[in-house]
């Protein structure tokens, strides 16, 4: 269900790099690569999260309850950091590994993230 709402939501807007502005840098072992693109996601998780928290709908007392929705509506307010972090991981890991890293494992593990976040600001 979120995956299918927030494809719609991302891919629409294509990610524009312009020849040059920087090269591959596949040659990098994994774990340099690895250490790199964490520099992209963090921004986009502190997004969605602040998004999330300001809405109306988000209930501190019960942050799981409709959190699939309250992120797939935070996803368009926080597309500048998206296209950047998938940039990156298409520039560290090759065309296509952005969106595959987003719509899956980033995607499989943010809502246990942002409860995480949640509960640990509250106490």
């Amino acid at each position: 269900m979120i995956l299918a709402k927030l494809a719609a939501v991302t891919l629409t807007f294509g990610v524009a790099m312009g020849p040059g502005l920087e090269a591959p840098v596949r040659h990098l072992p994994l774990q340099q690569r690895n250490a790199a693109t964490e520099l992209y996601v963090r921004p986009v998780t502190d997004c969605i999260a602040g998004s999330v928290v300001a809405d109306t709908r988000f209930r501190k007392e019960d942050p799981e309850a409709n959190l699939g929705d309250l992120i797939v509506d935070a996803v368009p307010k926080c597309l500048q950091p998206v296209h950047a972090m998938i940039a990156a991981y298409d520039r560290y890991f090759g065309d296509g590994s952005g969106e595959k890293f987003f719509m899956g494992p980033y995607l499989d593990v943010l809502p246990n993230v942002l409860i995480k976040m949640m509960t640990t600001v509250a106490k």
